[in-house]
This record gives C-alpha cells, sequence and structure tokens, in this order.
C-alpha cells in the first residue's frame, strides 16, 4: 500500500475553464473516456465537473448545455488534497465530503488527480471496486 497521494494519483488530469460551456465540458468527457474535468479559472482550481453534475445541474433540470457555463454548476467549494497526504487523509475527506475525485494541488498549482479508484486498488487490488476500476472502459 502506497503512503502517499503522489503515489497513486493520476498525472496532468484535464481541465476546463469556468467560462466554458457545458456542452463542450461534455464533448471533452466524451473524445477523452473519462467522468471528471478539473474547473479552472484565472486564479487557479475551482472545482471538479462530473458526468453526473451534466445530468442532474443540466439536463434534468432542462437547462440548456449550450448555453450552461462550466462555472454555473461546479460545486462552490473546493475539497482537495496535496502530494504530499497520506491516503488516508485522502480517503476520509472522500468519505466526509461525499466525493469520489479530488484535485491535487501543490501549493496553488494542479498536479493531478487522485479518485476513489485509485484508493480502492492501492488498498486492496483484490476488491471488486479495483477489479472495475482497473478494467479499461468498453464501447
Amino acid at each position: 500500500m502506497s503512503q502517499y497521494v503522489k503515489d497513486i494519483m493520476t498525472n496532468a488530469p484535464l481541465t476546463i475553464d469556468v467560462g466554458e460551456s457545458v456542452s463542450a465540458a461534455a464533448e471533452l468527457m466524451r473524445e477523452a473516456d473519462i467522468g471528471a474535468l478539473v474547473v479552472t479559472d484565472s486564479s487557479g482550481v475551482r472545482g471538479v465537473l462530473t458526468d453526473r453534475d451534466v445530468t442532474v445541474r443540466v439536463v434534468a433540470t432542462g437547462n440548456d448545455p449550450a448555453t450552461t457555463a462550466v462555472g454555473d454548476i461546479v460545486a462552490p467549494d473546493l475539497v482537495a488534497v496535496s502530494p504530499q497526504d497520506d491516503v488516508d487523509t485522502a480517503t476520509e475527506l472522500m468519505r466526509t465530503n461525499a466525493l469520489r475525485r479530488l484535485p491535487v494541488l501543490d501549493g496553488e498549482r494542479l498536479v493531478g488527480m487522485v479518485t476513489l479508484g485509485d484508493v480502492a486498488i492501492d488498498q486492496d487490488a483484490t476488491s471488486a471496486l479495483a477489479d472495475i476500476s482497473a478494467e479499461p472502459p468498453t464501447h
């Protein structure tokens, strides 16, 4: 088992600016075959936008994804970890805040993303969640 977030995180996650449309975000997620983007603005990281956010906060409410800005739906409270934080800290933040993904910040600079799947693989590579998380996506 790894001790630090830096050992299990995904480096260089994809980002999107707060001013971009939700449609642009969804297209980027589709092209990259991922379920989340780190949302940024000129001052740094603002949050994480997930495919669930798009569904629940835009599509299900009848808002137009082409005219809704990413910044209008991203959760306002940023929860992040440092690469030097231990994995248990990341796990507790995920549990406490009901999150599956955390941006990894070195000071103000985005350096990675750690997911519940990363933690599962690290903690117990034989668990069902680890198996699912380790599988490549199928189309």
